[in-house]
């Protein structure tokens, strides 16, 4: 998602600043961006120049201090808010004033980090959707304490980017996943109940609904552990059972089946086309 994000600021024309925590992860995100846009490129949709103007925007740090340059920081760490907090302190002793802090939390609620970060007035949420530079919704969140500039100045910025942003309260899960997370832990809950097999739900969701994609393989696109987590951060916030994340979820999560990012989630990614993996349902 951060790559993703910078990606797309240094294409609309933004210079950008990436910080990974080590040297490797710093490469890997440039290869990253490289191996997007030369597919842009292949596909017609981004000139040479284009990605040579883009990359020439972008700088790879592993340190902090270089962010005080910034009129706006997006973090895109994990879903932990300890973790988003002290990121949060440490760069608000480097930044000054006029910074704008915005998170790409999907869950966790923009208050917790305002109450933390020192500037609760220039704390709001930016919540991008994957993959960024195909996916064209941003949520623009606003907090208790987000002034009218701060949210006004974070919406042009996303229309800069040429993305499409959206009003969204400081709920957990704001609009889209408000409505999505349970959708998809419903579709698990359907499977464990055996109302009918992985095929025939996704089928029925792409065909039925007129999906693009069927919940299990959305839920294998976005990461099993990261739905669970999501969930459990919003079960928490609510205590519904629409939010509480089904058993099976659970032990696939313990079992290291993310989804296609671990090979195996609801589908198995060893063959093409992907098979059904058997749960012993």
């Amino acid at each position: 998602m951060g790559s993703g994000i910078a990606q797309v600021a240094a294409q609309a024309g933004f210079d950008t600043i990436v910080r990974e925590i080590s040297q490797p992860l710093a490469d890997k995100a440039r290869a990253g961006i490289e191996k997007t846009l030369a597919k842009g490129i292949e596909k017609g949709k981004v000139t040479a120049a284009e990605r040579d103007a883009a990359m020439a925007r972008l700088r790879f740090t592993t340190g902090l201090k270089e962010f005080a340059s910034c009129d706006i920081i997006l973090e895109a760490v994990a879903e932990d808010l300890e973790l988003k907090n002290g990121l949060w302190k440490e760069l608000h002793a480097i930044c000054p004033e006029p910074t704008i802090f915005a998170s790409n939390t999907s869950s966790l609620t923009i208050a917790a980090m305002a109450a933390a970060c020192g500037r609760p007035d220039r704390m709001l949420g930016l919540h991008f959707f994957n993959p960024v530079p195909l996916m064209k919704l941003v949520e623009v969140v606003r907090t208790i304490t987000t002034t009218d500039d701060t949210f006004e100045r974070a919406f042009q910025f996303v229309k800069d980017l040429g993305k499409e942003p959206i009003r969204a309260k400081d709920n957990s899960g704001f609009v889209v996943n408000l409505l999505l997370v349970p959708y998809m832990l419903d579709a698990i809950a359907a499977l464990e109940g055996n109302v009918a097999s992985v095929e025939d739900i996704d089928k029925g969701m792409q065909l039925g609904a007129g999906h693009p994609m069927g919940p299990f393989t959305l839920l294998d696109f976005v990461g099993l552990d990261t739905v669970y987590k999501i969930a459990e951060i919003m079960f928490d916030e609510y205590r519904e059972k629409r939010y509480a994340p089904p058993p099976l979820l659970k032990r696939m999560v313990l079992a290291g089946m993310y989804g296609r990012k671990s090979g195996k989630g609801f589908y198995d990614y060893s063959e093409d086309p992907p098979r059904v993996t058997a749960l012993g349902l």
